[in-house]
């Protein structure tokens, strides 16, 4: 049980680390999001959405490896995953790579709510 909490961190952190590849330019993100990105302002957006996205993994993934970040962790991860599921479930239609986007976020969702739960019934570490 207490490799539960670190193993969905470190899936998560993998998880968050898929969209930095769209830092690479707008056909990257053509691919990743299924939206042609010719307009060269939408494409520094998300470009720079990409580098966030590889901050975000970055904390993930360290915060499994310090067991005094979990919670840090684990809060950094939902903030991350409900928040893009709201705003996709207040959008509307989604493009084929959006919904897959949706469907591997809700399942991190779930995981990081069990891993959420392990990290509020075990005991602390001494």
């Amino acid at each position: 049980m207490k490799h539960i909490v670190a193993a969905t961190l470190l899936l998560v952190a993998l998880l968050h680390a898929l969209p930095l590849a769209g830092v690479l330019g707008a056909a990257r993100l053509t691919g990743l999001y299924g939206i042609d990105v010719d307009e060269p302002n939408l494409a520094l957006l998300l470009r720079h959405r990409a580098v966030l996205f590889g901050l975000l993994a970055a904390l993930l993934a360290t915060a499994a490896l310090r067991p005094a970040l979990h919670g840090a962790g684990l809060l950094a991860g939902l903030t991350s995953v409900g928040a893009f599921l709201l705003l996709a479930l207040l959008e509307g239609p989604l493009n084929a790579a959006l919904v897959t986007v949706v469907r591997l976020d809700i399942a991190a969702l779930i995981l990081l709510l069990a891993a959420g739960i392990v990290h509020l019934v075990q005991p602390a570490a001494p």
